[in-house]
């Protein structure tokens, strides 16, 4: 079993994943990949970051992007989230310009979604880990079959789930959810290059809140 440190209530639901030869050849290419002088984002010890905050039990909403972003200092485990003093990345000021247009939410003067989080919104990349300067360059490494496996758990181990799947390589895990006892929301990605192919407009913070509360489970203070 790989070592991972990741918070003890995903670690005992993921504990077989963590045995399979995909994590094992996974986690040899980013030893590899990483002596050889490759700058590979979010640092290691945050690469679990999502995991680590919001706990198994407490996830009410998952909002699953691509991989991280691939910029310096920018990636910290949260999809679509960057520290308090990085500038806010195009598709992340587009999903705050929909915030705002959804729920009247000013923009926060940052892009840190740590609050959203903390709430039990689970900011997950079908990817964990990228290159500098390249993204998609840990595709078909074995982070998709580990996401897989965290989606169909948290899908048959939990009921009234939100789960947000922006841009079409997060909308094909629709296929580990189940609609009969989950909420889906389908929309474009939110950047600059698809944003106005159906993610302006689409309401994704008002309508999860609306299932929530249906389901007496409490809303998500949206504010940051």
């Amino acid at each position: 079993m790989i070592d991972i440190k990741i918070e003890t209530s995903w670690k005992n639901q993921l504990k077989e994943e963590f045995t399979t030869p995909h994590m094992t050849a996974l986690s040899k290419f980013l030893r590899q990949e990483k002596l050889i002088g490759k700058k590979i984002y979010p640092p290691g010890g945050k690469i679990f970051n999502a995991f680590n905050i919001t706990k198994f039990g407490s996830v009410k909403i998952i909002i699953l992007g691509q991989d991280p972003y691939h910029g310096p200092n920018q990636a910290n485990g949260l999809s679509f989230s960057v520290e308090r003093n990085i500038k806010p990345p195009p598709s992340l000021q587009n999903i705050l310009k929909e915030l705002h247009s959804d729920l009247n939410i000013n923009h926060p003067g940052h892009g840190d979604l740590t609050a959203w989080a903390q709430q039990g919104v689970l900011l997950l990349n079908t990817c964990l880990t990228v290159e500098n300067g390249l993204p998609n360059s840990h595709q078909g490494r074995g982070w998709e079959i580990f996401t897989d496996a965290v989606l169909s758990r948290v899908n048959d181990k939990k009921e009234h789930i939100v789960f947000i799947l922006w841009g079409r390589k997060a909308q094909v895990k629709e296929k580990f959810i189940d609609r009969t006892k989950h909420l889906i929301i389908k929309g474009a990605h939110p950047s600059p290059l698809s944003a106005y192919n159906g993610f302006f407009g689409s309401k994704p913070f008002s309508k999860a809140n609306l299932f929530l509360e249906q389901n007496n489970l409490g809303q998500i203070n949206w504010e940051l």
